[in-house]
């Protein structure tokens, strides 16, 4: 049975930056919770920041800059958290590598797990298109990202997998 990695936050763990807790509605991750296929995981956390947390974003282009040192990852509070989210990812890359996984879905805006969009780095709520740090790596090594909202495309993709 092919597993998924799926955002943690996605199914109500409590490791979002603001300390809240918010479950993705869709039943299709519960039916793959339930089956165990999900290996839950968060890459801020992993890398080392708390719960609750200031809230981050890249400060330039996207996840594939800052894994180029091209970019920076900054908190609101204008520290330079760039290594957490670098080391979440790796730890994201070596989980998925040992489960053998070929597919995530990720909570998107996210400037780890972006996979349509981010912010913008001004702290102003301005989404734009890109990909967060986690999403580059994951999909550099063949691992295919979803967001919350492409959940269905994520199960036809799975199909493709187990045939």
């Amino acid at each position: 049975m092919n597993k998924v990695l799926v955002s943690a936050c996605l199914i109500g763990e409590n490791v979002r930056y603001n300390g809240r807790v918010k479950i993705n509605e869709n039943g299709r991750l519960g039916d793959w919770k339930r089956q165990g296929r999900l290996v839950a995981f968060c890459p801020e956390v992993a890398g080392g920041l708390p719960v609750p947390r200031p809230c981050s974003e890249i400060s330039g282009h996207d996840g594939r800059t800052v894994l180029n040192g091209d970019t920076r990852v900054m908190n609101i509070k204008g520290k330079d958290v760039t290594q957490y989210f670098l080391t979440g990812a790796q730890k994201a890359l070596e989980l998925a590598r040992l489960h053998n996984i070929k597919l995530a879905v990720l909570k998107d805006g996210s400037p780890s797990c972006g996979s349509t969009y981010i912010y913008d780095g001004s702290f102003s709520g301005i989404k734009k298109p890109g990909k967060g740090i986690t999403t580059v790596l994951l999909e550099e090594h063949s691992i295919r990202v979803f967001s919350e909202r492409e959940i269905p495309e994520a199960v036809n993709y799975l199909k493709t997998l187990e045939v």
